[in-house]
């Protein structure tokens, strides 16, 4: 296998040739689970786990490799290898760590495109849907959406579940597909191209790891037999991972997300809700919190239908998430400087006395 077929390109190759890596093996993490690394060169496989320097310098979370990272690794055996540096990423997926407000976890990296994943079933949400669509927008990631599971539902409410995507997410490829049947299926030789990678998004249950079965052909990932009473079978996913089709496209899968928390994606509000915005610049306050403000172009909108109400209040829903997770940032910043503060006073009165 060629570091191409992994998404090697120019832009690597120059760090590799600026940073002198000539002594280093240069691959792409492409599993990670609690803290080891699958590492995939040109030749070989590698069990890998990152030097002792790195773990010191990292800060966060984000500092540490991801599935889709580009590494230089030294062997230190016949399956094993050593982390030493982490290419600069052209691409990351994040959102709010679970359960910790202020931190990032990142998703995958060095992505080009990205399947949001949701069944008509029952896990259909358009609200879910535009919070993942903000998630790609603010990562520079090319959103896809691909409803799964339309056998399990009628035409009719298919169309009104199509008509109800194209109301709210506007110009975006949307892949309609039965993982049973396979139909839809076609629609994806349009989209794979060799060298780019692809990440999946979505909950567990949406038929992710069905997909990524069916467009490998192999059986890649795993599945929990068929719920008799829900029809659908659980995503056991524990872990991140990277998978190369014979079509040259690139696979990242994913653990299922109960939740999906953005985190300062300013951008990435602005495009997924790009016409509140662009009528926000209508509004008679260039501080317009479009909620109660006196000649708010937004509100008029929202009233007269052109706006539609639910997507409205989800936008204002992300922005107050988006508020606090960068107040979360602030506040976590000074804790840690008055932290390192005393540690600094108490280190030098241990010396003075």
């Amino acid at each position: 296998m060629l570091l191409d077929d992994l998404g090697y390109n120019e832009t690597f190759e120059q760090f590799r040739i600026d940073q002198k890596l000539d002594d280093y093996e240069i691959g792409r993490v492409i599993i990670e689970n609690k803290g080891r690394y699958i590492v995939r060169t040109a030749e070989n496989l590698y069990d890998s786990e990152i030097i002792g320097a790195l773990r010191y310098k990292a800060e966060n979370r984000a500092d540490y490799p991801a599935v889709g990272d580009w590494v230089a690794v030294i062997p230190s055996g016949s399956d094993l290898a050593i982390i030493h540096i982490i290419f600069p990423r052209k691409s990351t997926i994040e959102r709010q760590s679970v359960g910790k407000f202020g931190k990032k976890q990142i998703i995958a990296s060095n992505v080009d495109y990205a399947f949001i994943i949701q069944a008509v079933e029952t896990d259909f949400n358009i609200n879910r849907l535009e919070r993942y669509l903000t998630i790609s927008n603010s990562s520079n990631v090319e959103p896809i959406v691909v409803l799964t599971k339309i056998d399990l539902i009628t035409k009719v409410e298919l169309k009104k579940i199509l008509q109800e995507v194209k109301e709210r997410v506007v110009d975006i490829l949307t892949i309609p597909i039965s993982n049973k049947t396979k139909k839809g299926y076609e629609l994806f030789d349009t989209v794979f191209m060799k060298g780019k990678t692809y990440c999946f998004l979505g909950s567990s249950g949406a038929g992710k790891s069905t997909l990524i079965n069916n467009l490998s052909g192999k059986e890649l990932m795993v599945t929990d037999s068929i719920n008799a009473i829900t029809h659908k079978g659980r995503h056991v996913t524990s872990h991140r991972e990277l998978t190369v089709l014979s079509s040259g496209g690139i696979l990242i899968d994913n653990p299922g997300m109960r939740e999906v928390g953005v985190t300062d994606t300013t951008s990435g509000l602005e495009e997924t809700f790009d016409n509140i915005i662009e009528l926000s610049h209508n509004c008679r306050f260039s501080d317009c919190s479009h909620t109660h403000e006196k000649d708010c172009s937004v509100l008029s909108a929202v009233e007269n239908g052109e706006i539609n109400k639910t997507s409205y209040e989800n936008y204002l829903r992300m922005g107050r998430e988006k508020t606090h997770f960068q107040s979360s940032v602030v506040e976590k910043r000074r804790k840690d400087k008055q932290f390192g503060k005393t540690i600094k006073a108490y280190l030098k009165n241990k010396k003075n006395g």
